[in-house]
């Protein structure tokens, strides 16, 4: 039996050692392995390199405070996913791909002293929003494959197209939600454009974003307007509405507002909305979302839904436009640098 113990020891730490080195030398190595994995799966992507394109377009990139440069079609993938949802019908990703595209065709052609120096355009709403592919496989975990292609493939599908109006790239404005219509330029906007004209959009019912509800204290809304409402009970009268159905004008005691200031002034997803006074509180009801004019997301995939293609869904919410070839247009950006 004393001879076994020495026995045994060295029977035991051999087996710890079996067990123990492979976990140590497993584990500081999992992490790179996932990142070299998620590395393969970005250099993989598909169409990345038939995206490449000689235009190059510098993003600023808000939240990390600096400026990230890539070709023209891979940065219309990124808006495409920041901007729609990749399980809407191809068609209206494809709709989508040609309003992005547009916007940044006409941003490259002007000269924006909004954007930070060395930047053309920046990631957020007041341009386009942008999400670079490691940003979107972090979102979209084990559907990002499915997701970065079918955008991909609805960016290839229309590369190099814009929509033009008298040979201009449009200001191609676009939306989630509509009440039921689009709205005129100007109604919204101070420009009145030729092709942003108000239109039926029957199908954006179907979007969850269609109606909402907000519920503010009279004192809360008496501030954020600067108003004092009358004893009588009553809230405001809308003493206007535009051809897109949403209030144009509103008059509350005594003093005059747009819908667009309403909306923007109380946070409210749209400038179509009625009000009553309940239990010192304002109730506000809303229709649609966003700003609505231009093209309607939720309305552009229903179309889709119904079997219409990226070119009916874009000739329905940009009035007389034409799809161009952006070949020329962006020769002048190119001898602009």
């Amino acid at each position: 039996m004393k001879h076994l113990k020495p026995v045994l020891i060295i029977f035991s730490i051999f087996i710890s050692i079996i067990f123990i080195v492979p976990t140590l030398l497993v584990l500081p190595f999992s992490s790179e392995k996932e990142t070299a994995n998620l590395d393969e799966k970005l250099k993989d992507t598909p169409s990345v390199e038939e995206l490449a394109n000689s235009v190059e377009v510098a993003v600023y990139r808000s939240n990390q405070d600096l400026i990230e440069k890539l070709p023209l079609e891979q940065y219309v993938v990124g808006v495409v996913a920041g901007e729609m949802p990749a399980d809407f019908e191809k068609e209206a990703l494809k709709a989508q791909a040609l309003a992005a595209r547009t916007y940044i065709v006409n941003q490259l052609l002007l000269e924006d002293s909004t954007v930070p120096k060395g930047a053309d355009v920046t990631d957020t709403v007041s341009h386009q929003v942008y999400k670079n592919q490691k940003e979107l496989a972090g979102l979209w975990g084990a559907d990002y494959d499915w997701k970065i292609k079918k955008i991909s493939d609805a960016v290839l599908e229309t590369m190099g197209q814009v929509l033009t109006y008298d040979g201009k790239p449009i200001t191609a404005a676009f939306f989630s939600t509509s009440n039921g219509y689009t709205e005129n330029s100007e109604a919204y906007w101070p420009n009145e454009y030729p092709y942003l004209r108000s239109v039926e959009s029957p199908w954006d019912s179907a979007s969850p974003r269609f109606e909402d509800q907000k519920v503010i204290p009279i004192k809360e809304f008496e501030q954020k307007l600067g108003v004092t409402l009358p004893k009588d009970g009553s809230v405001g009268t809308i003493t206007s509405r535009t051809e897109g159905k949403r209030v144009a004008s509103v008059e509350i005691n005594g003093k005059g507002f747009s819908g667009r200031e309403i909306r923007e002034k109380l946070e409210l997803r749209s400038s179509d909305f009625t009000w009553y006074l309940k239990d010192n509180h304002i109730v506000i009801a809303t229709k649609g979302y966003g700003h609505g004019v231009g093209m309607s997301q939720y309305g552009a995939n229903g179309m889709a839904k119904e079997g219409k293609d990226y070119q009916d869904i874009v000739t329905h919410y940009y009035k007389d436009v034409k799809i161009t070839e952006s070949d020329k247009l962006l020769q002048k950006v190119t001898a602009q640098r």
